[in-house]
């Protein structure tokens, strides 16, 4: 049967105590929302409809997807009222699955349960044993097992609340039942919405078999509307992500402190200390050792490449076997070859450094190719910003800069040069030759130091 999508998107979230829209709110580096969604595209869905409301420009701004076909809720009446706003897109002979912005952590395996536990004519709802099911509406069974009814805990008795089932918001249906059920709802409860969970009453009614599919894991259902919560799935999704990794054969020092907040691929034998962060789309290669709070984002690692601590990593590439760190700055369009050595203290930018290079201690090499063999001397700085335009420096292959010099580009210095610490070079150095900028060095004879006049 062909499956639609509709994702209920529309709260405002108040308990977040934010502008921002409750599905718009960070888990693991991008919107709650977009964990439901990619969920949906894995179903290979036909449809994929959102239902916005609260800060709805806001929302609709954060998915540039043309596979996703939204529908406003222009006033907050339950979430009955918002499955009506989708299905007039839904064409009858569609099953609809019913899905909610705010529960980002169902995994793929319990939506197919969900799909196929009840065959193409049967209303299928999703359910989880909670420990304290405090707030969740709970599931009603009849004698044969099957699902009879849902009752909110604002309408519930003093022994409905110790039910422990509850309803998890998620379902399927065939949209032509869907549609009939949806006609029959009323506001008659004490929040006077129109709840969708009281379609299962009238699926009863006409005699249709209400199944009830419990999740194995029920920290998969459970919604988000606080930042406690949102802390809880967050170390949650963390963990499944160091879970995998592990599997995968990298070691972590401590599963509890890293955080994945993207795409990580990982060769063999790779290692990660405490307090690692990965952005975007990372590459680690074999080998890789990852240093104690560290930051990658969108970047590719060569294999044997070891990072020490505290450095950042930002839209770079590494060779093989080089070595960055500790508090080392890889900024934007940074492409190190094999067995290079970055420092304490130094920052990249937009820079090529070849085979064996070093730059060692508190330099910038900005908007700069470097060749092979060459070493940078501590405090070594490319001049490359004349406050309007940037400039290249060209560094051949064998050069030796001493420390605390200044190149200011544009400039070039030659194959095998020598640059002699101290010096501020505005030509280009020749290859093979020493080359010297500094002042003449003078001494005062009988100068001294001003003192500070004595106060009475």
């Amino acid at each position: 049967m062909p499956l639609s999508v509709v994702i209920l998107a529309a709260g405002q979230g108040k308990r977040m105590h934010s502008r921002l829209p409750k599905v718009l709110q960070p888990l693991a580096g991008k919107p709650m929302l977009a964990h439901v969604i990619d969920q949906a595209r894995r179903l290979r869905a036909d449809g994929i409809h959102v239902v916005f409301g609260y800060g709805g420009e806001a929302v609709r701004a954060a998915f540039s997807e043309t596979d996703l076909v939204w529908h406003e809720q222009a006033e907050q009446l339950g979430t009955g009222h918002a499955v009506v706003q989708a299905l007039p897109a839904i064409p009858e002979e569609h099953q609809v699955l019913v899905l909610c912005g705010d529960v980002p952590l169902i995994s793929e395996t319990a939506l197919e349960a969900l799909v196929h536990g009840g065959g193409d004519s049967g209303l299928v709802l999703l359910t989880a044993e909670l420990d304290d099911p405090t707030g969740y509406g709970r599931i009603l069974r009849g004698l044969d097992g099957s699902v009879v009814a849902i009752v909110e805990e604002a309408d519930a008795t003093d022994d409905q609340r110790r039910i422990t089932e509850i309803n998890t918001g998620l379902l399927t249906a065939p949209a032509s039942m869907l549609r009939k059920w949806i006609n029959r709802l009323d506001q008659g409860n004490v929040q006077r919405e129109f709840y969708l969970t009281d379609i299962v009453v009238h699926a009863v009614e006409d005699g249709v078999n209400v199944t009830g599919v419990k999740i194995n894991a029920a920290e998969e259902a459970l919604g988000i509307n606080d930042r406690l919560q949102l802390a809880a799935a967050e170390r949650t999704l963390q963990w499944r992500r160091a879970e995998s990794l592990m599997r995968a054969g990298v070691s972590i020092a401590d599963p509890a402190r890293i955080d994945v907040r993207g795409e990580i691929e990982v060769g063999r034998d790779v290692f990660v200390d405490i307090g690692a962060i990965f952005i975007g789309k990372v590459t680690l290669g074999d080998g890789c050792r990852i240093g104690p709070h560290v930051l990658i984002k969108d970047s590719s690692i060569g294999p044997g490449t070891l990072v020490h601590a505290n450095s950042i990593i930002d839209n770079s590439q590494t060779g093989a076997n080089c070595e960055i760190g500790p508090f080392a700055r890889l900024r934007p369009e940074t492409k190190l070859c094999e067995s290079v050595k970055i420092g304490n203290f130094v920052e990249t930018k937009m820079s090529s450094i070849g085979n064996g290079s070093k730059v060692n201690h508190l330099s910038y090499i900005g908007d700069s190719a470097i060749g092979s063999q060459v070493n940078v001397g501590a405090g070594t700085i490319t001049c490359n910003y004349d406050g309007a335009n940037k400039h290249r420096t060209t560094i051949g292959d064998d050069v030796f800069i001493g420390s605390g010099v200044n190149l200011v580009a544009p400039i070039e210095i030659g194959r095998g040069a020598t640059i002699g610490a101290g010096s501020t070079l505005t030509k280009d150095a020749p290859s093979g030759e020493l080359s010297l900028a500094r002042t003449r060095q003078t001494s005062v004879p009988g100068w001294e130091r001003p003192k500070k006049k004595s106060v009475d």
